[in-house]
């Protein structure tokens, strides 16, 4: 079995479970979800609340078939919503408790939000290849 196929679905619930679980951090932690925002933003907490109501309805969406396609594209225009969060925290060095306090690990969160975005795309739209394919 090639690779790819092989850690599909694992990678597909590890991925729904990452976005589950971050979406219920937007209600039990708000107010650092809160700090991430850009101040040109309103209503910040309406705004982390409604983006934790996303993360874990497009996890669990992606654990279900007739919702995948769905919930990935609600999870990659989410990803490309939530962007200006992540610049606003490295141009204003907005440190998270428990994450590394240095203004290089701030920016290297931004090229990581594509590699999160290719993760959705991959466990959501890639069809493995069928048996006679390579």
């Amino acid at each position: 079995m090639h690779l790819l196929a092989r850690i599909h679905t694992p990678l597909r619930w590890f991925t729904a479970a990452t976005f589950v679980l971050v979406g219920v951090l937007h209600f039990t932690h708000a107010d650092t979800f809160v700090r991430m925002m850009p101040p040109y933003l309103p209503w910040h907490l309406e705004l982390v609340w409604l983006s934790g109501v996303f993360e874990i309805l497009g996890g669990v969406g992606l654990l279900v078939p007739f919702s995948r396609r769905f919930a990935t594209f609600g999870l990659l225009a989410l990803l490309v919503a939530v962007f200006p969060a992540n610049v606003h925290m490295a141009m204003n060095e907005v440190y998270l408790d428990g994450l590394p306090q240095s203004p290089v690990a701030l920016w290297l969160r931004l090229p990581y939000q594509l590699v999160i975005a290719l993760q959705v795309w991959f466990v959501g739209l890639w069809q493995p290849p069928t048996s006679g394919e390579g």
